[in-house]
């Protein structure tokens, strides 16, 4: 049976290539992911447990937000003096490194990253621990110098003697660049701007007394920990966070994870994608390679085999595919990482490929998911090979399966699918987000799965209407094609699936996507009433200086501001709340539209005042008038009292939980030092928009950190946003669309040899080459169709599901985008032709005797 079984394997090898392939990319993909997340987080745990002192002192941060006020923490230097008297510090001394600044050359172009990386800005200390060191050049001395690092200055073409600007929080100044720095290990990505020690307090944090950290090296024989300990005992933890090098580098470390798990994630969602789609087309062709085999495995069984023998001859070539796509597959998964690699070196993150890290359980994750998919794919089809009776080698030929009726899947079909339907009915009547959207996932689930069961009790009705033309259009070839896709349901829906699966996908993205863009166009023309809006490219705050730049712009008229802070709030029902607030000056009514269920703006913005959204009110107990306690960064507390409850579609402050806003002063009193996120601004009377839009850019022209935006570039920004979410859909739509290719491809290959006979007869009666092709790209084109249709009917349904789970959190507008889903259905009809081009080719030159001939 062994030999019969390797036989078997290698006669089919051709067969069998094409369902490989899913299994290679499937590999591929997860392998890919798990060395590149390795190699960059060996990498950088070795950058930050090099260069992080022994101990580092900053300040204590309770609250994180994802919206930052602009304020900068600091610590006084003068604590560097008590921690020098501590028993084992052997030097101390104070760091400055912010990330809030912008650096600009002398054409007022951004010398930072593209990338999302920080521009950062710091004070020049050389020590062994140093990320850097001077290449060529001088060290910054006095106010008008600096180190920049030679990636930057490479990547930017800026040299030594050129003039940069360096916009900080406490204003705008110019360095000419004295010196290139060159880092000793992997540059992260970022741009790096050194000062005179002296310089960078003074113009980074605005006082000469503070820092952003105290570096602590300990004495020879005291350890990290043993220190920190000292250091605690002596000033204190309740107002200072202190961390040990392997702390400091685990932080970095988990705030770069977040980074290497967006990519971790995308690529295991191809790896899903794969895996799934490859299931559909690893037990098509082990369906169909065992239907042609039918004689073979009855004289098998005829010669003595039993079923249990049958069945692990299947399962074993089965593995033994597994183990050639995992291998492959781990192959490709390594070029994979190479190429993330190099892509993160033209991104601005040097790694090293030399330095690739290939842990063990990369290669175990990649054979267990190669081998694993294929063996669970090809049981069911084992399972049917066993019982092959030993009478079949006599019969002159039998197609398992088409015959046998389809109650079971009908049966199961329908309780799968009405449990499905009624997690769906669930999912739109819930009222609150968390059970929704749990309701949803179940409800994806189990109408995926009922709809692959129900498939091919769907082929025969959908095909007929679907290839009902192609009689009058095609004559007998069109009559021939429609009958050859009804011939055998169970495998034409298999087929199908694999297509359906990734337009299902894309089909309910699309309608969630385009849902959201109209939901927040819709609210932007609700809300928005200023003539303009005036934002850092990705909502970080900006300096003063800038402010003060837009309000003397001729032609400005008002100028409101908006600001940003993390809070915390203590709600009446006992919880806790921590999210961001925002801050506004007292004209908010006239650059903005805000509908309230209670109050009003005046009430809202004046002194000791909140406001917050009606649903978040209701859901916590607060009521008009309620008094709940605030907590601001920096350990600032104070009660507010709720003056107005809004009633927006959409919560005001960027969708933030609860809504929460109050007045300008509030934030200026209790974070003092932050920064404006937004400025709204309208035309002063007299003033045409275009000519106020006009002086805005000159005069924010040597700011290239903000940009202008009207009603439409805002609206254009959102649409951007989302856009690269149905990017990432549209990728996985196209590794679905390539495999399904595959399995079409397969299953007409497979369909030529088992009608072999058949297209031989045909041609010995006068059909033509022209008129098979034709025959066989039709019969393909309708298949895919047809999973299209699925696709998309069940992608329609889970769009609008998750339309309305979107509208619990105020985009209640459901927008589908036809004229994207009718592009679908036909850019399907050009996947079956593209399909069957091989399969049609090969057929057309079968030799017309040998065809009939063959058995």
């Amino acid at each position: 049976m062994l030999k019969a079984t390797l036989r078997s394997f290698l006669a089919h090898k051709g067969r069998l290539l094409l369902s490989a392939l899913a299994v290679v990319l499937s590999v591929a993909f997860v392998a890919g992911s798990l060395i590149f997340s390795d190699t960059v987080t060996r990498t950088f745990d070795r950058l930050f447990a090099s260069t992080s002192a022994d101990v580092t002192v900053t300040p204590k941060e309770d609250l994180d937000s994802q919206i930052p006020s602009g304020a900068i923490a600091t610590v006084p230097t003068s604590l560097v003096a008590r921690i020098d008297k501590i028993d084992g510090v052997a030097l101390a001394r104070p760091d400055v490194a912010v990330e809030n600044i912008t650096v600009v050359d002398s054409e007022n172009e951004s010398v930072g990253p593209t990338t999302g990386a920080p521009t950062i800005a710091g004070d020049w200390y050389v020590t062994e621990r140093s990320p850097v060191e001077l290449t060529s050049g001088h060290a910054p001395r006095g106010p008008d110098e600096a180190l920049l690092d030679a990636d930057t200055a490479d990547k930017k073409h800026v040299g030594i003697g050129d003039t940069l600007t360096v916009i900080a929080q406490p204003g705008s100044f110019k360095v000419k660049v004295v010196g290139i720095a060159t880092f000793r290990t992997t540059n992260p990505g970022a741009a790096l701007v050194f000062l005179d020690p002296a310089v960078a307090r003074t113009k980074l944090l605005g006082k000469a007394d503070a820092a952003t950290s105290i570096q602590v090296d300990a004495a020879k024989g005291v350890s990290d920990e043993q220190l920190k300990q000292r250091i605690a005992a002596a000033i204190g933890s309740g107002t200072y966070e202190l961390e040990t090098a392997d702390e400091q580098a685990e932080t970095a470390a988990a705030q770069l994870g977040g980074f290497l798990d967006v990519i971790k994630y995308v690529m295991l969602g191809f790896a899903g994608i794969a895996v799934l789609v490859g299931v559909f087309l690893i037990v098509n062709t082990f369906s169909m390679l065992i239907a042609q085999r039918t004689r073979e495995l009855g004289l098998l069984r005829a010669l003595g085999a039993d079923r249990r023998q049958v069945r692990r001859s299947v399962l074993l070539e089965a593995t033994l595919l597994g183990l050639v796509g995992s291998t492959l597959g781990l192959a490709a998964g390594i070029g994979l990482a190479i190429g993330l690699i190099e892509l993160m070196g033209l991104l601005g993150m040097n790694l090293k490929t030399a330095e690739m890290v290939i842990g063990w359980p990369t290669p175990v994750a990649a054979y267990v998911v190669g081998v694993g998919v294929t063996f669970v794919a090809a049981y069911l089809p084992a399972r049917r090979a066993a019982g092959v009776s030993p009478m079949a080698a006599l019969a002159d030929a039998e197609i398992a399966g088409v015959g046998r009726p389809l109650r079971v899947r009908a049966v199961v079909g329908l309780i799968v699918g009405a449990l499905g339907a009624a997690a769906l009915v669930g999912c739109v009547t819930a009222t609150e987000t968390g059970s929704a959207a749990s309701l949803l996932g179940l409800g994806v689930v189990l109408t995926l799965i009922a709809t692959v069961i129900a498939g091919p009790l769907l082929v025969r009705p959908v095909i007929r209407v679907l290839g009902g033309f192609f009689p009058a259009v095609f004559g007998s070839i069109g009559r021939m094609s429609q009958r050859n896709a009804l011939r055998n349901p169970r495998r034409t829906g298999a087929t199908a699936a694999a297509l359906m699966v990734g337009l299902a996908l894309v089909g309910g993205m699309s309608v969630a996507s385009a849902s959201m863009s109209k939901s927040f166009d819709d609210q932007i023309d609700k809300t928005l009433g200023a003539d303009f809006v005036v934002q850092n490219a990705n909502f970080l705050p900006f300096p003063q200086e800038i402010t003060e730049k837009v309000q003397d712009t001729a032609g400005a008229g008002l100028v409101v501001r908006q600001r940003f802070t993390p809070v915390a709030v203590r709600l009446p029902d006992g919880k806790r709340v921590e999210t961001t607030a925002a801050g506004y000056e007292s004209q908010l009514d006239e650059v903005a539209r805000i509908t309230y269920a209670e109050g009003d703006t005046a009430a809202a913005l004046a002194d000791g005042n909140i406001a917050m959204d009606a649903g978040f009110a209701k859901d916590h107990d607060v009521r008009l008038g309620s008094t709940i306690p605030v907590e601001f960064p920096a350990g600032q507390k104070t009660e507010l009292k709720v003056a107005a409850l809004t009633d927006q579609d959409a919560a005001e402050g960027f969708g933030t939980q609860g809504g929460l806003f109050f007045g300008l002063g509030t934030i200026e009193k209790y974070v003092p030092g932050g920064q404006d996120s937004a400025l709204y601004v309208n035309a002063a009377s007299g003033t045409s928009a275009d000519t106020l839009r006009a002086n805005l850019d000159k005069t924010l022209d040597p700011y290239p950190q903000v940009q202008v935006r009207d009603l439409a570039d805002y609206k254009k920004l959102i649409h951007d946003q989302i856009a690269v979410l149905l990017y990432l859909v549209y990728a996985l739509l196209g590794l679905a669309i390539v495999i399904a290719v595959l399995g079409v491809v397969n299953t007409l290959a497979l369909s030529v040899v088992e009608r072999t006979r058949e297209i031989g007869l045909l041609r010995a009666i006068g059909l033509a080459r022209r008129q098979l092709r034709r025959m066989i790209r039709l019969e393909s084109v309708v298949i895919a169709v047809f999973g299209a249709v699925l696709g998309l009917a069940l992608g329609l349904v889970w769009g609008v599901c998750v339309q309305q789970v979107l509208a619990l959190q105020g985009m209640k507008a459901l927008a589908i985008p036809w004229t994207t889903l009718v592009a679908v259905v036909v850019g399907s009809a050009v996947v079956g032709i593209v399909a069957a081009l091989l399969p049609a080719l090969r057929a057309s030159r079968m030799n017309v005797l040998a065809a009939i001939a063959h058995e």
